[in-house]
């Protein structure tokens, strides 16, 4: 044990050391939280303080929970299984499975996870004849499980808010019936474990006095991510005289949205009268002037705790920021960065690629396939795997091809629209009998299935009426009319797949600037004018009745996006980058890190703009971002953005200006405080040259312009030289046009 305490910086010493009382240990990014908790433990046993069975220890992850009980068994020359070690869910379950009858439930209950309790309120409100487009099951189920976080069951639910609207009333309605059929059919979902267990505590004296007196150390790992009944349920449990020795950190709290409350650090500081605040600043993870600038972003935000990161490390490099034009440059630049890296001897996987929000993956993604660079996105899917883009995609692939069984399967009852299994067994049976595609075989379906089926194809019918839209305006026409934006407005949580449909957008968009070619008017259309050969191989010739229509570069957006969907992810061993939100990159670290997307409305998010202490939890978010790197960090942000398929202009996110000159080295001219660098970032070799003026032509970006064919318009983005010049021009009611200056006729206006 002696040798493991000579391995604690002092505060790290004092903190596994303390006498039992509550403590509050603020643990900034890579202190060696988890070495305090673990030595902590193995401190107080050593010394005959408690026994194992008298320890509680709660983490946030069954990872975590595992790797303190490996490094406990390593430590202690005793078994470490008579201690509670485990996420509160986990440690809910086994107080709940000891106690079941009391709890009210059967012996071998059993524990829905979140597509369980999807499928279980599908049955209720089946089973109630209740409409699932009024009342979304996946909208329900986080209502549901945001009260029970609450610990609000739905009688308190009414009582507290006094719903009087029927649809409000409805929905608490729902909420007690679900409760009643998960009582009948003995089960309980993830929110209901921690409330069932609560209650229990509460009503049943005698238990929780058994619990009180048993655990007489209660430590907590990653305090600050707790929810209002969590710490309810740690305050009960310590309500016998435990010592509660919680250790997190404030300016990591980034789970608002989950219902985690900063706020409980501050609550039980003040409610328990802590005498023991010990911060832990020594990092052991990142160089001086990561650290630095880390520091110098938290402290803009009020009412943290408080704590400055130091290390003996050094100051290391400084930190590079990289001005681009576009997103699309951004991703090339970032793309012969990592080359230069790998050629210097980085490893692939020791460096990490963050962005705000999921959507901006697909730039990145994207630059990384046609450069042939194995990544790895962390903790989710590739973009044109996400199920969202595939029921878009779904429709594209409709409007090409009615015969298209696998697509129209996806979407024919998505967004939901009263076609059922009974249906669907009806219209394959008719399509086998036929020998013809699902499609084909709906006027041989009778009934109320059938008319419903046939709306269907009327709806397919009116998308391929609009496929003479340019591609751009034809993915967001699709995405409106098929009901998937409608859909996932009404999502809780749908604003990052409405995101995502959005990027899917500028994707078309960005296909068709990098395929297409200028045709006698200039206009950049596509390199494949009517040569019918240049459609995907998946369609068949029965699908080219609607050649007038359907443009052949719709089929080759198609192709191009199956084509990266189906490229092989790297996997866990691989030396692949990392792709990750910054959501997701909590707990992570990483030699190189690259945050992109650094502008005002995307990081900081717009909507934190108008939420209550938002802009405090984007500047943490921001500040776990910068945490990661160990070596190495690289900022990046662009003067324009697609969105929608339209080009948005963003100003430099303000954490830019929060981060201290001296620490810095800009690889582009320096831009000014809230704006743009005067001169022309710098290029490199994959990247196109662009610049305020288009090659030398006399254009340049804001300028007004006549066209003969579209009329009026506004030159928005330029890029090339010489006879590769292009513009992109706003011709309003015309749309967005690429033009190759070599060919068109522009006039200034």
């Amino acid at each position: 044990m002696n040798s493991l305490l000579d391995r604690l910086n002092p505060p790290q010493l004092a903190a596994v050391t303390l006498p039992p009382a509550h403590a509050l240990i603020l643990a900034g990014a890579g202190s060696g939280k988890t070495r305090v908790l673990t030595t902590r433990i193995a401190w107080l046993i050593s010394n005959r303080q408690v026994a194992p069975p008298g320890v509680l220890a709660v983490t946030f992850t069954n990872k975590a929970a595992k790797e303190m009980q490996t490094r406990l068994a390593a430590i202690l020359p005793i078994n470490v299984r008579g201690m509670w070690i485990g996420t509160f869910h986990g440690l809910c379950n086994r107080l709940l499975r000891a106690h079941y009858r009391d709890a009210g439930l059967p012996q071998l209950f059993q524990i829905l996870d979140s597509a369980d309790q999807q499928a279980s309120v599908k049955r209720l409100l089946k089973s109630l004849n209740v409409d699932d487009e009024k009342f979304p099951p996946r909208e329900l189920c986080h209502f549901i499980n945001a009260q029970k976080e609450q610990g609000l069951r739905a009688a308190a639910v009414e009582a507290a808010f006094g719903y009087t609207d029927d649809w409000a009333r409805k929905r608490v309605g729902l909420y007690e019936a679900y409760e009643a059929q998960c009582q009948r059919e003995g089960v309980v979902d993830f929110a209901e474990l921690l409330l069932r267990s609560y209650e229990l505590l509460e009503r049943n004296e005698p238990l929780r006095r058994h619990y009180q007196e048993r655990f007489r150390h209660i430590l907590v790992d990653e305090f600050q991510d707790t929810n209002k009944l969590q710490y309810r349920w740690l305050k009960l449990l310590a309500g016998g005289g435990a010592a509660l020795f919680c250790v997190g950190d404030d300016d990591q709290s980034i789970y608002a949205f989950r219902g985690a409350d900063v706020g409980n650090m501050a609550d039980f500081e003040r409610e328990f009268q802590v005498q023991n605040l010990i911060r832990l600043e020594q990092n052991y993870r990142s160089h001086g002037n990561i650290l630095d600038a880390a520091n110098a972003i938290i402290k803009n935000n009020p009412s943290r705790l408080g704590k400055n990161l130091w290390t003996e490390a050094g100051s290391g490099e400084p930190i590079r920021i990289y001005e681009s034009y576009s997103d699309g440059d951004e991703a090339r630049w970032i793309v012969e960065e990592i080359r230069a890296l790998v050629r210097e001897g980085h490893a692939r996987a020791e460096i990490a690629l963050l962005y705000r929000s999921n959507a901006q993956s697909r730039a990145l993604e994207h630059a990384l396939f046609n450069a042939g660079l194995p990544y790895r996105v962390y903790g989710g899917l590739r973009f044109f795997e996400r199920a969202e883009i595939k029921h878009a995609l779904a429709y594209l692939r409709l409007i090409a091809n009615t015969d298209d069984d696998t697509a129209f399967a996806r979407v024919v009852n998505f967004p939901a629209r009263g076609i059922g299994a009974r249906s669907l067994e009806n219209l394959q049976d008719a399509a086998k009998a036929a020998n013809s595609s699902l499609h084909a075989a709906i006027p041989q379906v009778a009934g109320a299935g059938g008319v419903k089926l046939a709306g269907f194809a009327q709806l397919i019918v009116k998308l391929r009426e609009a496929a003479h839209l340019p591609l751009p305006e034809l993915v967001d026409h699709v995405i409106e009319l098929s009901g998937l934006r409608t859909h996932y407005k009404n999502e809780k949580e749908g604003q990052e797949r409405l995101d995502n449909l959005d990027e899917l957008i500028n994707a078309a968009a960005s296909f068709v600037a990098e395929e297409g070619t200028p045709n006698q008017d200039g206009e950049i259309t596509g390199e494949f004018g009517n040569d019918l050969s240049s459609f995907s191989s998946d369609i068949t010739p029965a699908a080219l009745v609607f050649t007038e229509t359907v443009q052949p570069m719709l089929a080759s957006f198609l192709a191009h996006a199956s084509l990266e969907a189906g490229e092989h992810q790297a996997g866990e061993g691989d030396d692949a980058l990392q792709l990750m939100t910054v959501h997701s990159a909590k707990g992570l670290e990483f030699n190189v890190v690259f945050i992109s997307g650094l502008e005002d409305g995307l990081f900081p998010h717009e909507n934190s703009m108008s939420e209550d202490k938002g802009l405090e939890e984007e500047r943490r978010l921001m500040y776990v971002a910068v945490t990661r790197a160990r070596q190495r960090l690289y900022l990046s942000f662009a003067q324009t953005r697609m969105l929608h398929g339209q080009t948005r202009y963003n100003l430099p996110s303000r954490f830019l200006d929060e981060v201290p000159d001296e620490l810095v080295k800009w690889l582009t001219p320096r831009a000014g405080k809230g704006g743009f660098a005067v001169s022309s970032a710098p290029t490199f070799t994959s990247a196109p040259r662009r610049s305020e003026s288009s090659g030398g032509s006399g254009f340049r970006i804001g300028q007004s312009v006549m066209h003969a064919k579209f009329g009026l318009g506004v030159i928005v983005n330029a890029e090339g030289s010489g006879t590769d010049a292009r513009v992109q021009v706003n011709f309003g009611h015309a749309g967005m046009k690429w033009l190759a200056l070599s060919v068109a006729k522009l006039e200034a206006a």
